[in-house]
């Protein structure tokens, strides 16, 4: 038994679809309205401590933060592998991850939106250019890591975890109205990627806790 927890348009959620999909587990879902505050119930909160989506719950234990979790993904199902064979590989397919998934995301997922609005008093002008920001920071620096090392995908001709975390990052980019044209090499991987079945079964609405499209 699998069962991811998760939120629909949570990007870290997104990531870790990517990665079961591309490992072809079966899994299922349970969902957590980050909206409503769903996230922090007391029964949540047992199976993840910190409150937070996702989490992976298996029969060899429960995983959080999805970086561990993919990377937990990697070592139990090796086939198709995520990451290069060779140390080197390895190590820059894991920078771009970190890249996106402790340098970009963590500055503008919800709890921080929140409380620059509230705690700050940030207007929605702020608070727009504060994503602008930092999404364009990290995606400058990532369009330079895919140009020196990438091929089809973020690192070489297949898909890694680098790509499990550019995609969502994009659709976050796009959600928050942040101009992509600067970073024409990560538009060209994300549309590729979203051309195979594993990326477009994880999009946020094709997942069954997505809002009613209209």
């Amino acid at each position: 038994m699998i069962r991811l927890h998760g939120y629909w348009r949570s990007t870290a959620s997104y990531r870790v679809r990517i990665a079961l999909n591309l490992k072809d587990v079966d899994y299922e879902q349970a969902t957590h309205d980050l909206r409503t505050g769903a996230h922090g119930a007391d029964a949540y909160r047992e199976i993840a401590p910190q409150g937070l989506v996702p989490a992976l719950e298996t029969d060899g234990g429960t995983f959080t933060q999805s970086t561990a979790i993919m990377e937990w993904l990697e070592e139990v199902y090796p086939d198709p592998p995520l990451l290069p064979a060779d140390p080197p590989g390895r190590a820059q397919v894991r920078a771009m991850v970190a890249l996106v998934a402790c340098d970009i995301h963590p500055l503008n997922n919800l709890r921080v939106l929140q409380s620059l609005r509230r705690d700050l008093g940030a207007g929605d002008r702020a608070v727009s250019e504060w994503i602008a920001r930092w999404i364009g920071e990290g995606f400058s620096a990532l369009e330079e890591q895919a140009t020196r090392f990438g091929g089809a995908f973020c690192f070489g001709n297949s898909p890694s975890l680098a790509d499990c975390c550019l995609v969502p990052q994009v659709f976050a980019a796009e959600r928050f109205e942040v101009d992509m044209t600067p970073y024409p090499r990560l538009c060209a991987i994300n549309a590729r990627c979203l051309d195979l079945a594993a990326f477009a079964a994880a999009h946020p609405a094709r997942q069954p806790d997505a809002d009613p499209v209209g």
